[in-house]
């Protein structure tokens, strides 16, 4: 059974496709991201959350065989897809830990570069968090970080149920133990804990209603406003009000869709 049965989001087939689809339409943001940090060949690197490994496989190509990159992930499923992704590869160099970043033992200062993307905001104690995963960065190794600080979300035309996205997906994150918001904070932890800070720079996409971020938010709110109705964060009678407003703005061909802000973080340990 995956440790981390209670995530949020879920841990299935349909999951895992719309990860896929999202790490596309992310890719660039991250790829100019990883860029920035200037990863070596021959760097130890380790994707902490890193779900079916898409990221894990992107480090993978920047350290070459000469590096090293761990991919750490509480789904079995997810983790088995990336172990089976790198056997296609005949890579030898990656390492794989099943389990949570809090119960799992990572050698102290072993990292040249640690990762995580859309992983802290779900943590019920991020701060404790990343001070363990601070303890496994080398100094002078970096730890990246992209997540949402959760505004600028919005459809337009607007005046439909959708306007109040922002703290129907709060309370989202909320029931599952996390902060929307943790990224606004880590600066500060990052002040606290010797690690200076490199980057702190905040994204967004728009789109019509044929892009791909627009697509990428539909698939999210199609499959997951329905689980928040499950679960009592929004009426039945909500979900069908917002459903309703997400169909008639992609049948609009004059709207336009906003994402959340999404931050990009990096520190250097000092």
């Amino acid at each position: 059974m995956d440790n981390n049965q209670d995530y949020i989001l879920g841990i299935n087939q349909t999951e895992l496709e719309r990860l896929e689809f999202q790490h596309k339409v992310w890719k660039k943001m991250t790829d100019d991201f990883l860029d920035r940090t200037g990863i070596q060949k021959d760097w130890k690197c380790l994707d902490a959350g890193a779900g079916p490994g898409f990221v894990s496989a992107d480090l993978r190509n920047r350290v070459g065989a000469s590096g090293e990159v761990t991919a750490l992930e509480p789904s079995k499923m997810y983790l088995d897809h990336f172990r089976n992704y790198c056997r296609s590869k005949n890579w030898k160099n990656i390492r794989f830990i099943y389990g949570n970043v809090e119960d799992s033992h990572l050698e102290k200062d072993h990292y040249d570069f640690i990762f995580l993307r859309w992983v802290i905001d779900f943590v019920s104690e991020p701060e404790n968090f990343l001070l363990k995963l601070m303890q496994s960065l080398k100094k002078g190794g970096i730890i990246g970080i992209q997540d949402y600080a959760y505004e600028g979300i919005a459809l337009f035309p607007k005046g439909g149920a959708f306007d109040g996205i922002t703290g129907i997906v709060r309370n989202y994150y909320g029931a599952g133990g996390g902060d929307i918001y943790f990224t606004t904070k880590i600066p500060s932890v990052f002040r606290k804990n010797n690690i200076e800070l490199l980057e702190f720079s905040p994204v967004s996409k728009a789109g019509g209603n044929e892009s791909d971020v627009f697509e990428w938010a539909y698939r999210f709110f199609k499959i997951h406003l329905p689980i928040m109705a499950g679960k009592n964060i929004i009426s039945r009678n909500e979900c069908d009000e917002l459903l309703k407003d997400l169909n008639d703005h992609r049948n609009n061909p004059d709207m336009i869709f906003f994402s959340p802000l999404i931050v990009n973080i990096a520190g250097k340990k000092l």
